[in-house]
């Protein structure tokens, strides 16, 4: 930490930031009660209405690790701010919008300021003294799980007893906050990376994420056979293929592969992937559960404010538990808390097969998978800047962040098949059966346990350093509070 930052208030940039996560999170669930009704407000199909939430995933897969390095490159709190930038300009145009494709545009945008949070989580390095940084991960890591929360409920109840518009007025209002708070109170954070920015690299792992995503998140509607469907998988493959070939050869690379190679950064990401899959699962069953009819035999018959109320403590424990993770990760070090936060995961899945028939019973599970999720958000940083060197940590950051997101998109995939395919026939509507539901719980089940099994193979042994790379060792409980 540079002589700038260290008379830097550590509460007051943790505070900052975790509001900035807050805030770029709540931007994922923003649009949810407002899918059904998008159709008609913007007189569109509900196919060209669903690309309202495809497009804030694919500008956040795309444009996420690439503002990782410019802020390793630039600085963290430059590119903090510059992210601030389309996440307000992307409000106001969702606010203004009078047509479908003027919503997409601006919920790309949206979906650009993504790149917030794991800016955040890697400034907390170069800003904080080392007593700090493990607590402000895990509250920082939690903030996530809170705006994703706190999003369904409010959003709701704006779009019952409001405009549509004002979600988006008010969004830009928060973001706009946002921006004053980190110019104001968050200090200016080192430049540790030199070089310049991998364009060709860039370009190639976004047409490749834009590929694969497409394919994962449209393949259900487009058909898993279908030409449009195998020619985007197998595009993403090849491109992919090629973009790692490349970035083994640049000088500059936009992701260090030899980095990412390494087996506690490359096992930490595949943990990633499958902890990702294994959150969404729950929040996709759940709230059709809650909110499908009583008629059924097994739906609860919520409206979709209702519903969002029930679910909105799950993500309040995520932050309640990101001090106990600390030190957890203190005492036994990050893998550790991995580990347990995905085994209590699989703990919450477990106790559905016995708690899916009242809401106070999903209340339960999703509060048990969530508290699981916050012990394995908060490890996951840690372990990742306990490997890579300072002038990486944003790029890696940034990198595990596309992990989960790919694990989130492969599950929405997964139980969307499942619950396809197992069906019942009411009152001349298909709606997923209660089979499917426990299905789709139980292979959320797996997911976390598979995670559980991936931590553990997590070496703990320091990794010797590159020549010429200042990577540390791996965190202890002695490095990380």
């Amino acid at each position: 930490m540079d002589d700038s930052t260290s008379a830097a208030r550590p509460g007051g940039i943790v505070s900052v930031l975790a509001v900035a996560g807050i805030v770029a999170s709540l931007m994922q669930t923003l649009v949810v009660p407002l899918v059904g009704e998008l159709p008609r407000l913007l007189d569109t199909t509900a196919s060209n209405a669903s690309w309202v939430v495809t497009a804030t995933l694919l500008a956040g897969a795309v444009t996420t690790p690439v503002i990782g390095r410019l802020g390793d490159m630039y600085g963290k709190r430059r590119m903090m701010l510059a992210c601030s930038v389309p996440l307000i300009v992307g409000c106001v145009l969702c606010a203004l919008a009078g047509s479908v494709t003027e919503m997409i545009v601006g919920r790309g945008l949206q979906g650009m300021g993504m790149g917030m949070i794991p800016l955040g989580i890697s400034a907390l390095r170069d800003l904080l003294p080392p007593e700090r940084l493990g607590p402000s991960i895990a509250l920082m890591s939690s903030s996530m799980g809170i705006g994703g929360a706190l999003g369904l409920p409010l959003s709701a109840a704006v779009a019952e007893y409001s405009s549509w518009r004002v979600l988006f007025w008010g969004a830009g209002a928060l973001s706009v906050l946002v921006a004053a708070l980190i110019w104001l109170l968050v200090p200016a954070t080192p430049a540790r990376s030199a070089g310049r920015l991998d364009v060709v690299g860039a370009l190639g792992l976004g047409t490749g994420l834009v590929c694969l995503l497409l394919g994962v998140s449209k393949g259900a509607d487009w058909g898993w056979a279908s030409g449009v469907t195998l020619g985007l998988l197998g595009t993403a493959l090849v491109v992919l293929a090629l973009w790692g070939w490349w970035e083994l050869r640049t000088g500059d690379p936009l992701v260090d592969l030899r980095v990412t190679a390494r087996p506690q950064v490359l096992l930490t990401n595949v943990a990633s992937i499958v902890v990702g899959f294994a959150m969404y699962a729950q929040a996709l069953i759940v709230m059709q559960i809650l909110q499908l009819p009583k008629a059924t035999g097994y739906g609860l018959g919520q409206s979709m404010l209702a519903a969002g109320l029930w679910m909105a403590p799950s993500g309040l424990m995520m932050m309640a538990v990101s001090s106990l993770g600390a030190r957890l990760s203190a005492a036994r070090g990050p893998k550790v808390t991995l580990a347990v936060g995905s085994l209590v995961m699989a703990l919450g899945y477990g106790s559905s097969m016995a708690l899916l028939g009242a809401a106070w019973g999903l209340l339960i599970v999703t509060c048990v998978c969530n508290v699981g999720v916050g012990l394995a958000y908060g490890a996951m940083p840690a372990l990742i800047m306990g490997a890579v060197p300072r002038s990486e940590t944003a790029a890696a950051n940034s990198f595990n962040t596309l992990m989960r997101s790919i694990g989130t998109s492969a599950s929405a995939a997964v139980v969307g098949v499942v619950l396809s395919q197992m069906t019942v026939r009411l009152g001349g509507h298909v709606l997923p059966s209660e089979a499917g539901f426990r299905t789709g719980m139980l292979v959320g089940c797996g997911a976390a346990l598979l995670a559980a099994a991936v931590t553990m193979a997590i070496p703990t042994r320091p990794v010797s350093p590159a020549p010429g790379r200042d990577v540390p060792a791996e965190p202890s409980a002695a490095s990380l509070p």
